[in-house]
């Protein structure tokens, strides 16, 4: 009897050591899957980058033998979550600042993968041709949040109508960092939504691109076009885990590739390229 447990114990240890070594083989095996994987999913938000996936990176993946699917979202917080519970490979519709404060807000670890054109902020106008035009006095409505607001008085100033206090961050210029008001111009704050609808109301009005897209606001109507820093630029975004993956590496090549900006050059007129691509 005693030899016959110390035959079963025996046995049951080998049969425990066999699943360990089928475990840890099969983790292997789909860690190099995904390594390798077949398929590529996109999330994106409706819209501008979403047609971006389908239209240019799609397409350039599948020429390397990709099954691509594109998920759409409708909101700013799924696209993220989908990515870190890994229903999503990548995704594109945020620019540096919003990833990076979700991410540490989230406990999540993100990263970029490459920076796309993107739609540029415009300066809309229903009386106006120009900017010459502009008469002292006029209104103007902007964004009321401080992202979209410090991309406003950064555009302003590039065309001459501000000027923002030296020593002040590109990044969170507010109203009161405004040193002067070449054209004394009246400021309404809105959600950054509404603003498109505000073009009918107001002298003048700056809208991201993203929304004057969404209401069929042609670009290159605005009388001018926001000069965005890099951080303000969408990116196609992964898990940190994922970016030395051959297939995240090859979402990166068709991104730089002359195809792809061939493809923005026909299908989005009026974004603004990345630094990298000039």
């Amino acid at each position: 009897m005693k030899k016959f447990n110390i035959l079963i114990l025996i046995s049951l240890l080998t049969l425990i050591l066999a699943a360990c070594g089928s475990n840890d083989s099969n983790t292997k095996d789909a860690t190099e899957d995904d390594s390798n994987k077949e398929t590529i999913t996109f999330g994106a938000t409706t819209g501008p980058y979403s047609d971006m996936v389908n239209k240019a990176i799609k397409p350039l993946l599948e020429e390397k033998g990709y099954d691509v699917e594109n998920i759409e979202f409708s909101d700013y917080v799924q696209p993220n979550n989908a990515l870190d519970n890994g229903d999503i490979d990548a995704n594109l519709f945020q620019h540096k600042i919003y990833y990076e404060a979700f991410a540490e807000e989230n406990n999540m670890d993100l990263a970029e993968l490459i920076i796309v054109p993107t739609a540029p902020m415009g300066l809309f106008s229903n009386k106006f041709n120009s900017v010459e035009e502009i008469e002292d006095g006029s209104t103007l409505t902007i964004a009321n949040d401080p992202v979209n607001l410090a991309r406003t008085l950064i555009m302003l100033e590039d065309e001459g109508l501000i000027s923002i206090a030296e020593g002040t961050d590109p990044l969170t210029a507010a109203l009161s960092d405004i040193e002067t008001n070449n054209k004394n111009l009246i400021f309404h704050e809105v959600e950054a939504g509404q603003l498109p609808r505000t073009v009918e109301s107001e002298d003048l009005s700056a809208v991201p691109g993203n929304f004057a897209l969404a209401a069929d606001f042609d670009l290159l109507d605005a009388i001018a076009l926001e000069d965005m820093p890099d951080d303000y630029r969408n990116r196609v975004v992964v898990n940190s885990s994922d970016l030395e993956k051959d297939w995240a590496k090859d979402i990166k090549e068709v991104v730089e590739s002359p195809e792809f900006e061939e493809i923005i050059d026909n299908e989005f007129e009026g974004f603004g390229k990345p630094e990298w691509m000039k």
